[in-house]
């Protein structure tokens, strides 16, 4: 999937409206914070496991250093495990084997945790969280959206703070949309009648647009207008499910919207002109900075829907850590996802901050090198995420094969019908490994 790979590079599970609420977990039966340590009275280390490149991990480097100047008692040694986030995921699988070779806290989906919740081997923040002197006192206080809270929540229990977050936009060609007389389409009706208009326009030379996350596609396309949850009991083949898949798959055949296919990522054929638009996560930003070809001009739009896909990892705690590295861990998470941490940390990354003080923040939202900023509020405002149960991430990505292969079809102008059935098939055995 792309933001478990790309968003690694640049420095992109996936939330709620039908989340666990993050709050709920107050009555919790785990360990009363008045037995957390209040203070750091001796030299603790804080082992991070973290998969991050670039820009992003010299923003980590510098944001550890500040605390540790802060906090000369903790020391964070940052543990990198790779620049993709398949090298940590292997890196954590292994290590759940081996509990004694575990870190103290760890960049992660929920859905790689979903075992080491339920062997409790994490740790359930919410006495740190409510603890007023090494956390915030509450869960409302923490400046954190309940969204982005429910996202890193297992179970119904809350066991991750939300870290490197990003949700999806619409890139734009102004300089295509301006010629071909298109407006920037506000939902997903006016985003197929846009491209259709752009590709008859352009005699057919110029796509309208492409989904960079096929899977992000699907998912939200079945939660926003079918109202269905991804979870098990989802029917890959059924009415409102085809639908689903047609509107895509359609438009690919008709030749108005477009799959990345070999290119991998939308992004290429959108700075090389061949496509007007596409919908991708936020950190894409930083490659048509890069790459857009001369003569064009790109814009930033929100989501054409109703709700968003928030994705990105979050940071859990495992339980084998002592009392002092817990409580340490925790002043170092509270000091990642501050206001002052996260303006630095977005404006370095492209990620939207997780802190809504942050996000909110004029000077942010009227940056001049970024067009990002300036929409993040309103197109986060509903936000959605991968559900976390057994397998949900095994069934996700077989969604993205399904829906690569529907669309390789109808590239062809071949039948999908019986790439629907199979891929019905393959899901309901993805749910049940």
């Amino acid at each position: 999937m792309k933001f478990y790979k790309k968003m690694a590079l640049i420095g992109a599970s996936v939330l709620a409206v039908a989340g666990l609420s993050a709050c709920s977990n107050n009555n919790s039966s785990s360990k009363s914070s008045s037995k957390i340590p209040t203070k750091i009275s001796k030299k603790t280390t804080i082992n991070f496991w973290y998969s991050l490149t670039g820009t992003s991990q010299n923003a980590l480097k510098k944001l550890t250093s500040d605390f540790e100047k802060k906090n000369p008692n903790i020391h964070i040694k940052l543990q990198s495990q790779g620049g993709n986030y398949s090298d940590l995921q292997a890196k954590l699988v292994s290590g759940l084997q081996s509990p004694k070779d575990l870190p103290t806290i760890t960049q992660a989906y929920p859905g790689w945790l979903y075992n080491a919740a339920k062997n409790k081997m994490l740790v359930n923040l919410t006495p740190y969280v409510n603890n007023k002197e090494i956390g915030w006192g509450s869960y409302k206080a923490s400046g954190i959206k309940k969204a982005l809270w429910d996202g890193a929540n297992i179970n119904g229990v809350q066991y991750g703070v939300p870290f490197n977050k990003s949700v999806e936009v619409l890139f734009y060609n102004k300089t295509l949309l301006d010629k071909y007389g298109v407006k920037v389409p506000t939902n997903m009706s006016e985003l197929a009648s846009a491209s259709a208009k752009i590709y008859l326009e352009s005699h057919h030379k110029v796509r309208g647009v492409g989904f960079d996350a096929l899977n992000n596609y699907y998912m939200m396309q079945m939660k926003e207008t079918y109202g269905k949850d991804f979870n098990k009991n989802l029917n890959f083949a059924a009415k409102d499910s085809v639908k689903a898949i047609n509107y895509y798959a359609d438009g690919v055949k008709a030749g108005y919207f477009m799959q990345a296919g070999t290119q991998k990522y939308m992004s290429t054929p959108f700075n090389n002109g061949q496509v007007a638009m596409f919908i991708g996560s936020t950190a894409n930003e930083a490659y048509l900075k890069q790459g857009l070809k001369k003569g064009y001009t790109y814009g930033v739009a929100a989501r054409p829907s109703s709700m968003n896909v928030q994705q990105g990892t979050d940071i859990y705690m495992f339980k084998k850590a002592s009392a002092m590295q817990k409580a340490a861990a925790f002043k170092y998470l509270k000091f990642l996802t501050s206001k002052s941490s996260q303006l630095y940390w977005a404006k370095q990354t492209g990620y939207m901050p997780v802190n809504t003080a942050a996000l909110n923040d004029t000077a942010y939202q009227e940056a001049k090198d970024s067009k990002i900023p300036a929409i993040l509020a309103k197109t986060s405002k509903n936000l959605y995420f991968l559900p976390v149960t057994k397998n949900s991430i095994t069934a996700y990505d077989q969604v993205n094969v399904n829906m690569q292969n529907i669309l390789a079809k109808a590239a062809k102008h071949q039948s999908w019908t019986n790439d629907i059935k199979t891929g019905k098939s393959e899901l309901d055995a993805a749910w049940k490994q």
